[in-house]
């Protein structure tokens, strides 16, 4: 499923406009990368949470050439699924 196809899951489901649907997507979207960038994290129960990990900074390999290079430190987002989500996944 893209994004179009979650649009229109959303705005049949909640009988919204495809255009009002695509807003709210959009702002849910947005909290989370907003809430995620202040270091924060999003919990949703019964489906995950968001949050944000840091990798520290490593040594890697250019596998064209072999040559040594250095990986910066970073901060990259991560998702944990819940229960209910992993349920849903797994039913028989």
């Amino acid at each position: 499923m893209n994004k179009n196809e979650l649009v229109a899951a959303v705005a049949e489901k909640t009988s919204m406009s495809k255009s009002e649907a695509g807003d709210a997507v959009d702002a849910v979207f947005e909290a989370i990368q907003n809430e995620l960038g202040k270091g924060g994290d999003v919990r949703l129960v019964g489906f995950g949470n968001f949050s944000v990990s840091h990798r520290g900074a490593s040594k890697g390999r250019n596998p064209q050439t072999g040559a040594e290079v250095d990986i910066p430190a970073r901060n990259v987002p991560k998702f944990t699924a819940g229960k209910g989500l992993k349920d849903s996944v797994n039913k028989k």
